[in-house]
């Protein structure tokens, strides 16, 4: 089948601007791209799931599966993260195993279960950002 010229120019324009913000991004920026894919691959799942689209379902979720291992899992510090690290790697490893479960059983509800765990995760993360050198830190009086 063929794709008009506007479909292939979108998918390059969204290509080249994928690459960019990667190129481009700070440590934090690239966690935050990361949870987004993450996020972004687990709703696709979930569509391909409903459609019955076994090869697209399958692509989204090894996507995920991915993104987790590759990038977030082995993103952490086991040494300096202290605990916060250590439930991060359980709550990591927890969600790759729904999701291989999801896919090999069509399981709708094990999607939207790693979808609620990481979302409020992605969240949190995109609420830390650090300050850059130029940026003056803010320091609260609340309760001084």
């Amino acid at each position: 089948m063929f794709t008009s010229v506007r479909s292939r120019a979108v998918a390059a324009y969204q290509r080249i601007a994928a690459e960019t913000s990667v190129q481009s991004a700070d440590p934090h920026q690239l966690v935050d791209l990361l949870f987004d894919a993450l996020l972004q691959s687990i709703s696709n799942a979930r569509g391909a799931m409903a459609r019955g689209d076994i090869a697209a379902k399958g692509a989204a979720i090894g996507k995920a599966v991915r993104i987790i291992e590759e990038g977030l899992k082995a993103g952490l510090n086991q040494q300096q993260g202290g605990e916060i690290a250590a439930s991060l790697h359980q709550l990591y490893s927890y969600s790759v195993l729904r999701l291989t479960q999801a896919n090999l059983r069509n399981d709708p509800q094990a999607l939207e279960e790693v979808l609620h765990l990481m979302e409020p995760v992605a969240e949190s993360w995109k609420l830390i950002k650090t300050p850059s050198p130029t940026q003056p830190t803010v320091v609260s009086s609340h309760g001084a």
